[in-house]
């Protein structure tokens, strides 16, 4: 189990930090995948009816659906201390719970109007959590936008479930990150083909799940946005396998060579198990990667997934990275992503949306992937874009999402050909 890591990795090289007016998505909007994946949990946003109108346009969910979401609406009156929004929140807990016998646990989750309010969440869920345990578990975190990208909304809900986790000597692994049901089924299988079979999942499906932490846990990341979860899983005592992370063939055998060698997987056994799926892998990002190569890309921040994906589409796709940028770069998450990394794009951490958009001019790359409030501007200079949002909503994980995942790149090179032609003829 060797490490493909290149002598001229980029861990060292300077980055230019850019403070300024930045475009990304509120973190409300990781409550879309998570009411999904944690599947007797419920997420109160405490906020406005602009948060609302957000969460229901992002979900698309229908009117006479009943999703394990909603909004407790602050009105003028909280919002001018004319009322005890206090109160008022834990009536509204009090009746959700009551006509949802289902909820398990319960998120309290800040929004920008709750938080220039200064309403505190974190009391209100040790309260609430106290009057209907053990039933229902309360917690709390914050999903606004106003310093944060939104994949720090998945991060701050996973830290926050952190330390309720109950205690445990036993060793195991914890895979951390919200997957699909059907990539975590695939990681799973993996791992328990390799010899290794106590593994939890953060988040888990379910609360009794039987999800615990100590002093023996070691965990590995499947995201590379959750830098306040890792600190929270440390302290605990748990400890963290670096790894690239699971995009692609060579970073899902990197991922799971790290975890492998910490459970003493012999070498032998390891080739016999991931053999056919990485050969899978390698086939399927070869033909849909077909058209990138020699291509150059620019990274706007927006997801923190840039630095892995850089790295998947400059040495398994064989573009060429111009910009790299990352809202944060967390080295003791995406340290060995960056030892990966040729030296030569430039990295930059945070954002100056209007330099950026000069430089990114400048350069004219072939393929710039960046949010959807810069997509349709730059579409219309002449500029290909990826919705970078569209990566994290996507299955992109582990071997056999390699070829969708360089497919989500290659398609909009060849609409742009294809309306080329069009126009041509």
């Amino acid at each position: 189990m060797t490490d493909p890591a290149s002598a001229t990795g980029c861990r060292d090289v300077p980055v230019l930090a850019e403070r300024g007016q930045h475009e990304v998505f509120c973190g409300l909007t990781g409550i879309i995948w998570l009411h999904r994946k944690i599947q007797d949990a419920f997420f109160l946003v405490v906020g406005s009816r602009t948060c609302a109108h957000l969460l229901q346009s992002a979900a698309g969910v229908m009117i006479f659906a009943e999703p394990r979401f909603g909004t407790a609406i602050l009105e003028e009156t909280d919002l001018a201390g004319l009322a005890d929004a206090q109160e008022e929140l834990e009536r509204e807990v009090d009746r959700l719970l009551s006509r949802r016998p289902d909820i398990r646990q319960l998120f309290l989750v800040g929004s920008c109007p709750s938080e220039v309010i200064k309403l505190d969440l974190s009391r209100a869920a040790e309260r609430l959590s106290a009057r209907h345990a053990p039933k229902v578990r309360v917690l709390n975190y914050s999903g606004s936008g106003i310093e944060t990208t939104f994949t720090d909304g998945e991060d701050a809900c996973l830290a926050a479930m952190v330390p309720a986790l109950p205690e445990t000597d036993r060793r195991h692994l914890i895979l951390v990150g919200a997957l699909p049901d059907v990539v975590e089924d695939q990681a799973l299988d993996l791992l328990s083909k390799l010899g290794i079979e106590d593994v939890a999942v953060l988040p888990a499906r379910h609360a009794d799940s039987g999800l615990a932490i100590g002093p023996n846990t070691v965990f590995a990341l499947t995201q590379p946005f959750l830098g306040g979860t890792l600190a929270a899983l440390e302290r605990r005592g748990a400890r963290h396998i670096p790894a690239p992370f699971p995009f692609g063939e060579e970073g899902t055998t990197a991922w799971l060579t790290a975890v492998a060698r910490e459970f003493g997987v012999d070498q032998a056994h390891f080739d016999a198990v991931t053999a056919a799926p990485r050969a899978r892998a390698a086939r399927a990002v070869a033909q849909s990667a077909e058209g990138l190569r020699d291509r150059s890309v620019f990274f706007f921040p927006d997801s923190q997934l840039e630095i892995p994906l850089a790295r998947f589409l400059t040495r398994e796709c064989g573009m060429r990275a111009i910009e790299i940028g990352a809202p944060y770069i967390h080295r003791a998450v995406v340290g060995p992503e960056l030892d990966l990394l040729d030296r030569g794009p430039q990295l930059a951490e945070g954002q100056d949306v209007e330099r950026q958009l000069d430089r990114c001019r400048d350069a004219r790359p072939d393929l710039t992937v960046c949010g959807l409030g810069l997509a349709n501007p730059l579409e219309a200079e002449g500029l290909a874009t990826k919705w970078a949002i569209e990566l994290v909503f996507t299955p992109v994980h582990f071997y056999e999402q390699a070829g969708d995942l360089a497919g989500l790149f290659s398609r909009p090179l060849r609409r742009r050909a294809a309306l080329r032609l069009e126009a041509a003829e």
